[in-house]
């Protein structure tokens, strides 16, 4: 299979007209199509009466036969309440629709996986939990889209514990996956050990502190998140009065050199600096990272830094856009991790099967690794089946 069975965007495809957008939106970007015949009068009597009687009497008689004749068990909910929707921010459940119509698109595209999403007219995190515990027959795993922090992260860990199937977040462990995939082959670039890494990530929401956990959990000792006062740690007044928050709980994981103040402070001497926040990086901030540093400029669309400034002190960049080499995309991860967790029958989207997703991500590029060149195209066709199964294997162990 060649790397790119998908045709790679050109220059010119990225210039998009607004009456091409509409026009491609028009009445959605989904449908649901009939996986049987309908065409006479056995068709029918098959698909629905009086044949579907005989097919719901055996469910009820035994209710694990619905994983098995009904779509339920492979069906991913995209779920949002349109609060924190790509760089748009809370623009509301309706508005919301679209980016998860996409989600859904993508689901199928890359996944071989049916999706439908889900907008709900409530930002209450013990409303959602309830919508989706009584949905719970209708769907096999919940994929969070799009929903502002701090509220995400106790909405997913809820989730997670009141329903028996995987739940996700994939702002948070999407975006982190893919960085981890990437870091891994950045730093074989540079020829640098992961573990031995000096990391600062700007952003301390939803993303932020999951690339910080799981880069944490992936063995590198040395990471520091910023949020809009400065450097994390357990000594800052505000964090020390919210013990029981995600960002106190960072403060104890990270910063080992107690690190203060901001950007500047933190810079000085990082060999990786990744933005998942609006925050502009300011180029004299780049002088102070160590020679053939790392810079993932990711916040969309604007980056953090433009990859031709990092490029003068940076050995290997990547952004979130298709148009910059090393696009660092979520749909390099989700698509897998949910097919793998789903067939292997997983309640859960554990750690491991998420660092053994951002393996599998960066085993695709090694071949041809180089530093405009750390992670696979979103496109290319062999990342999917990579990633599930290396999901359903640890998902197994």
């Amino acid at each position: 299979m060649s790397i790119e069975t998908i045709p790679a965007e050109t220059e010119s495809a990225l210039v998009l007209s607004d009456e091409e957008i509409f026009d491609a939106h028009v009445g959605g970007k989904l449908t649901i199509s009939s996986t049987v015949p309908l065409n006479n009068k056995r068709d029918l009597s098959i698909a629905y009466t009086p044949g579907v009687a005989q097919v719901s009497r055996a469910i009820h008689a035994n209710p694990e036969l619905a994983r098995t004749h009904t779509w339920a068990e492979r069906l991913v909910v995209v779920v949002s309440d349109g609060t924190a929707v790509l760089g748009l921010g809370d623009i509301g459940p309706s508005a919301s629709l679209p980016v998860m119509e996409g989600k859904s698109a993508l689901f199928k595209t890359f996944g071989d996986l049916d999706s439908i999403p889900l907008v709900l007219n409530t930002t209450n995190v013990d409303e959602i939990i309830e919508t989706l515990v009584r949905l719970r027959p209708s769907f096999g795993a919940v994929n969070l889209e799009d929903i502002s922090a701090p509220r995400c992260f106790e909405l997913e860990e809820r989730l997670i514990e009141a329903l028996d199937c995987p739940v996700m977040h994939d702002d948070q462990h999407g975006t982190a996956v893919v960085v981890l995939a990437a870091l891994t082959n950045a730093a074989k670039v540079t020829k640098r050990e992961l573990e031995g890494l000096k990391v600062v990530v700007s952003g301390a929401g939803a993303a932020g502190i999951a690339v910080a956990e799981i880069l944490l959990t992936a063995g590198v000792k040395d990471v520091i998140l910023l949020d809009s006062k400065g450097a994390i740690n357990a000594e800052r007044a505000d964090i020390a009065a919210d013990p029981a928050s995600k960002k106190a709980q960072m403060a104890q994981r990270s910063n080992p050199r107690g690190i203060s103040g901001g950007p500047g402070e933190a810079l000085l001497g990082a060999d990786v600096f990744v933005g998942v926040s609006s925050s502009k990086l300011d180029e004299e901030h780049l002088k102070l990272m160590n020679h053939s540093s790392i810079v993932f400029a990711l916040s969309n669309p604007d980056p953090e830094v433009l990859p031709e400034v990092a490029a003068k002190y940076a050995a290997v960049v990547a952004t979130g856009r298709s148009d910059f080499p090393n696009q660092i995309n979520n749909v390099l991860a989700f698509p897998g991790i949910f097919r793998g967790a789903l067939d292997a029958g997983a309640r859960r989207i554990t750690p491991a099967m998420k660092i053994a997703a951002a393996r599998a991500i960066a085993a695709l590029a090694e071949e041809d690794l180089a530093a405009d060149y750390i992670v696979p195209s979103p496109l290319d066709a062999r990342v999917a089946p990579a990633v599930t199964a290396a999901v359903a294997a640890a998902a197994a162990e």
